[in-house]
């Protein structure tokens, strides 16, 4: 198995194989909760103005727009892991529009990716188990970072921690999340930023292995893409 680490949108747009979308502040992160409290399926929109017109003719399934961290005006939700818990999901559809997860969904779909699934910390380990039993010829590990342009230090650990399970290597995981608390997610202990990034948002994104699914991309009968969750069959009892 080739496993391949890129990042950013160049990154994805490089996408083989079977590849991970990564995005850990917040958007795969969210919607792990978001499934796990119900959610039936996710409509990855790139285009806020796809994600309105989508709004307009499903107006009982949860709008989840983010751009700049914020909840942009006229959607349900934001990007924030903890405003999901919070909300009842059991049995409505999502469309969800973010700065880099989603578009990086777009552009691995569009580099020709034969299989996509989203990666957090919350089920990196439930992805890693996944793809062992997928056995694919390439993996590509897609840290998405910040807009999609500049590199993060949590995507690039979630991207590092999947590498390791799948290598079967060591990986201090704790020890990385204990320093990434200092190294990259100041944003949630700034009180300046609470409305846009709430402190309790923090815990929940670090929250490693809590989830044993993985969301992997398909597509409806129209050809959108669309994000579905494939919970374990005998795959994870392989990790």
């Amino acid at each position: 198995m080739e496993i391949r680490v890129l990042e950013l949108l160049e990154g994805a747009k490089k996408a083989r194989g079977l590849t991970v979308v990564i995005d850990v502040f917040r958007a795969f992160t969210t919607e792990c909760y978001a499934f796990s409290e119900g959610a039936l399926w996710s409509w990855p929109i790139a285009r806020l103005e796809d994600a309105f017109a989508l709004k307009k003719r499903y107006p009982d399934a949860v709008l989840l727009g983010e751009r700049g961290g914020a909840k942009v005006d006229g959607c349900d939700l934001g990007n924030s892991p903890y405003d999901v818990t919070k909300t009842s999901f059991k049995g409505k559809a999502m469309i969800h529009s973010t700065s880099a997860g989603t578009q990086g969904i777009a552009a691995a779909a569009k580099a020709g990716a034969e299989e996509i699934v989203t990666g957090s910390l919350v089920n990196a380990r439930a992805v890693a188990a996944y793809i062992r039993f997928r056995n694919p010829s390439v993996v590509s590990i897609v840290a998405m970072g910040k807009a999609g342009l500049t590199s993060t230090n949590e995507d690039l650990i979630c991207a590092r921690y999947i590498e390791a399970l799948l290598k079967g290597e060591a990986y201090d995981i704790d020890g990385k999340i204990a320093w990434l608390r200092n190294h990259g997610a100041e944003q949630f202990f700034d009180p300046a930023q609470a409305d846009i990034f709430p402190t309790e948002d923090y815990p929940l994104c670090v929250a490693h292995d809590r989830f044993n699914f993985v969301l992997r991309v398909c597509r409806d009968e129209e050809g959108r893409l669309m994000i579905r969750r494939a919970d374990p069959p005998e795959w994870i009892e392989r990790t």
